[in-house]
């Protein structure tokens, strides 16, 4: 079981939140996602550079409107300033577009490619599973002294991503 600095077994959060940030305005250049450059305008989507950490349940993007979807990148950094390419490592993206594959006003994309928690799901659906490693939690640590910071990648050089997504998060603070 995971524990926390202050030694709660298994992993509490002590409170609760669900944070939003629009990302029309964060990006990076076209064809660049995990060496991240100086000139990316992301956003920092929660900062824990100041309390033990977090972990992140769900995170989903609601799409602005019916345009081609975006890809949207998230990034751990030790700063909560600016996303440094020095400072920073790239943890994943996913393509914000509904179930049908596509861009639909108001519809929620979802970020299922979080890694496993250490807590296994118990004896729930372990022998239908079509994967080897069973079924198990899926969350997004946020280590002490990190923040999550996210950016959509622009179509083109001139694209101002006005018709980006919204990023909700919801998990709590341990």
């Amino acid at each position: 079981m995971a524990s926390t600095s202050t030694n709660k077994q298994p992993l509490l959060v002590d409170r609760v939140f669900h944070t939003s940030t629009d990302l029309v305005g964060s990006s990076v250049e076209p064809g660049v996602s995990v060496d991240i450059g100086g000139s990316n305008s992301a956003n920092l989507v929660l900062d824990c550079t100041k309390n033990d950490g977090a972990v992140i349940e769900c995170l989903y993007a609601v799409l602005r409107q019916a345009v081609t979807p975006y890809a949207v990148y998230l990034y751990l950094s030790s700063a909560n300033d600016f996303l440094r390419a020095s400072q920073s490592f790239y943890i994943g993206g996913f393509i914000a577009q509904d179930d049908n594959q596509a861009a639909t006003e108001g519809a929620k994309s979802y970020y299922y490619d979080m890694p496993f928690v250490m807590a296994p799901v118990p004896h729930v659906g372990s022998e239908t599973s079509e994967s080897s490693e069973g079924v198990q939690f899926r969350g997004l640590y946020i280590p002490k002294g990190k923040a999550l910071w996210a950016a959509v990648e622009k179509a083109s050089p001139s694209d101002t991503t006005t018709a980006a997504p919204i990023l909700h998060a919801q998990g709590g603070y341990f």
